[in-house]
């Protein structure tokens, strides 16, 4: 069973490696409008959304013992605030919700199909802890809590495979089986393409250079251009410093913030929250991330979505 220090680690990993990349993330203004806004008044690391929609779903599972999409909905919307820095497709949702109307219209009023970015796998490899070696309840809650704002096929399948990585590193799975175990879980064209060249990367050697990375596995804000690749990164630093892990996700450019989220907590599954540098204690809340790492690692062994 994943142990505390492994649920810690990828609560704490995820803020890191999200505080660690918003100001890198976008373009000119964006990181100009993160210099402002992008530290507390006692002067921590501000998160962003990734770590915000983190937050809220751990919080609905400790509330309601149980993935209850409707009360994660209800925290999303309750939590947004623009200055946390979330896309425009998912503030236009969430404010949707705040407003009344229900998650399943609000997720496909801007997109048909709902949107295919990958907010939806930042904020999931948690629930490869609370529901490991159960890889039907992974698949299910990863699901739920994604259509809530990425309906699309391609945002879900992003979701279940950064939990399933989750929860395959909470074994220590070697990771040629890891990509062995992912690639019949991958649904498209799109993943199990990206999943093959990063497999392949990892038989042959781990020189592969950012470049490269950003060419054939991608670096953008859709669940395909930037979930696999957050786990090829992961899985090559796994055994490494969390830093040199995210200078190689800084140089990738465009999403940054959102890629170290998710490499943060899979590398914080991976090593545990010790081997977290000491710059998490720099990151706003931390304390707070700590203790309901602790409380869900208490309470969940049981849960079923």
């Amino acid at each position: 069973m994943p142990t505390l220090t492994q649920y810690q680690g990828c609560l704490l990993g995820t803020a890191l490696g999200d505080a660690l990349g918003a100001p890198f993330e976008g373009g000119l203004l964006e990181r100009f409008v993160w210099m402002l806004i992008g530290k507390t008044r006692d002067g921590r690391m501000r998160f962003t959304d990734d770590t915000q929609m983190t937050l809220d779903l751990v919080q609905s599972i400790l509330s309601k013992r149980a993935v209850d999409s409707d009360d994660i909905a209800r925290r999303f919307a309750n939590s947004y605030r623009w200055t946390r820095g979330y896309g425009p497709a998912a503030a236009r949702t969430l404010k949707q919700i705040k407003r009344g109307v229900p998650w399943q219209t609000a997720s496909k009023l801007i997109y048909q199909e709902g949107s295919f970015g990958n907010g939806a796998a930042m904020r999931v490899a948690i629930l490869g802890l609370i529901f490991h070696n159960r890889p039907e309840e992974i698949t299910r809650a990863a699901t739920s809590t994604a259509i809530i704002t990425h309906a699309h096929p391609l945002g879900v399948e992003g979701a279940v495979l950064v939990a399933h990585t989750a929860s395959l590193l909470a074994s220590d799975t070697e990771t040629n089986s890891i990509y062995e175990t992912l690639l019949p879980l991958a649904q498209s064209d799109e993943f199990i393409s990206r999943l093959k060249t990063a497999k392949a990367w990892r038989s042959s050697s781990n020189s592969t250079k950012p470049k490269e990375v950003r060419q054939h596995l991608g670096n953008g804000i859709a669940a395909h251009q930037s979930v696999v690749t957050a786990i090829y990164v992961a899985l090559r630093f796994r055994g490494q410093s969390f830093l040199n892990m995210f200078d190689f996700i800084r140089q990738l450019k465009s999403d940054v913030d959102t890629i170290a989220a998710m490499s943060g907590a899979l590398w914080g599954i991976a090593n545990g929250v010790e081997r977290l540098p000491k710059e998490i204690e720099n990151v706003e809340q931390h304390e707070l991330i700590r203790e309901l790492a602790c409380r869900l690692f208490e309470t969940t062994v049981h849960f079923s979505p």
